[in-house]
């Protein structure tokens, strides 16, 4: 066969080709299998397949504890040395598997500490993770422990699950302090209402959910807060921990009527533009309109808000006003009294309008957090709540918050109409 080329291209395909994995000697397989006849003596509660896993890990620790030491079993310890082999413990493990039960080696000095399975750690293989996933889901104490039951044949308290699932704590407290983006080129601050138990008494307490568009377009929720009083000192608490976290500017804020909020916004970020979300305000307007009348007043009212500019916008209210002042009187005088919030998005174009009119983009979000605490009761304190809310909205990360197919162009408008604010 004549030699290649020097020149000659390099197949890329050749090149990607990974090493060939070692292969388990075919014998050892057969005599691992010798006495397996039917499915259950591989894969039952008391299969190969747990007892080669508890063989395995077993083993590994053994391997451990010769290192720790410097002298494998049954050969001598180095001169000097006083610490020795003392033995094992039985140790019952949870897994994918069901029970597995291993042996834990031993040393007289007891600075012998297993990595495989560190000391006090009762589960192997993933398995508290799959306790977490399954409480993010939705999923009460009482499912988890009959799925867990009916899948794994293992048998697990309500303690042990409170346990795991406490075990995020540290996580969501760092998560809600983490460092932030410079920018936003959008926020949204949007309410869901939990049952917390509070001072024994069941109440619906609002759970304000702040979400950011960052500048390449994607949203990045920037924490929970449960309600604790109302006003322009509450929220301005709330955006002085924004700006201790590292939030120098922010463009627009879209929010519901929330009291106190642009009194707050003004004071934190004076630059920021304080949008009035139009479909909540929709909603409240024609809250007493009779079904039959409704479609009509929110025709009218769609004429408001997709006017023009500022001044015909104006007029359209005007025009409202003649035509539905004497059934709706509080529908054109609530209008009127938010105008400078209802407003301000009028004077954008078009890509720029759609970004900022609402805060549907929390209310995707909201949908999803609302499935993991749907199927609970009242939530025993605040801690509880924001600790589910927090695993449900990470785990609805992996499919919400990425960047919109039209950014590219709403970017373009946000760089000219707020020029030299948004990072390069």
């Amino acid at each position: 066969m004549t030699k290649k080329a020097e020149n000659e291209p390099i197949d890329p395909i050749r090149r990607r080709r990974k090493p060939k994995e070692p292969e388990i000697a075919p014998e050892l397989l057969d005599a691992l299998l010798r006495d397996c006849d039917k499915p259950e003596d591989l894969t039952g509660p008391d299969g190969l397949l747990k007892k080669l896993v508890g063989a395995l890990v077993s083993r590994a620790m053994e391997g451990e504890l010769t290192h720790h030491l410097g002298y494998a079993d049954g050969q001598a310890p180095p001169e000097g040395q006083t610490n020795r082999r003392n033995g094992k413990n039985r140790k019952r493990l949870r897994s994918d598997l069901g029970p597995i039960e291993v042996q834990v080696p031993r040393d007289r000095e007891g600075s012998f500490e297993p990595r495989i399975v560190p000391k006090h750690q009762r589960h192997f293989d993933g398995f508290d993770d799959k306790i977490v996933s399954m409480y993010a889901r939705g999923m009460s104490t009482r499912d988890i422990r009959a799925h867990l039951e009916e899948i794994y044949g293992v048998d697990v308290s309500p303690e042990l699950i409170s346990t795991v699932t406490d075990s995020v704590v540290d996580e969501l407290k760092s998560w809600q302090h983490r460092p932030l983006e410079p920018v936003y080129l959008i926020v949204y601050i949007d309410a869901m209402f939990v049952k917390i138990r509070d001072k024994g008494v069941v109440t619906n307490k609002a759970v304000y959910t702040v979400v950011g568009v960052r500048a390449d377009g994607k949203k990045d929720i920037l924490g929970f807060w449960v309600q604790t009083s109302e006003g322009a000192k509450y929220w301005l608490a709330i955006l002085t921990e924004l700006r201790q976290r590292g939030v120098q500017d922010i463009l627009v804020l879209c929010a519901d009527g929330l009291k106190g909020l642009p009194d707050a916004v003004e004071a934190a970020f004076p630059k920021t533009i304080f949008q009035t979300c139009i479909v909540h305000m929709v909603r409240s307007s024609t809250r007493f309109v009779p079904w039959k009348e409704r479609r009509a007043v929110c025709a009218d009212l769609r004429a408001i808000y997709t006017a023009d500019s500022v001044e015909d916008a104006e007029v359209k209210l005007d025009e409202f006003e003649a035509k539905w002042s004497q059934r709706f009187p509080m529908i054109g005088k609530s209008w009127r009294q938010r105008w400078s919030e209802v407003t301000p998005f009028l004077a954008f174009p078009e890509e720029i309008r759609r970004a900022i009119y609402t805060t549907n983009a929390i209310e995707a979000l909201h949908r999803k957090l609302r499935k993991a605490i749907k199927t609970r009761g009242a939530m025993p304190d605040d801690q509880a709540a924001l600790k589910i809310l927090f695993l449900a909205a990470r785990n609805a990360a992996k499919t919400w918050g990425g960047r919109h197919t039209t950014w590219s162009k709403a970017l373009l408008q946000f760089a000219i109409h707020f020029e030299g604010r948004i990072p390069q």
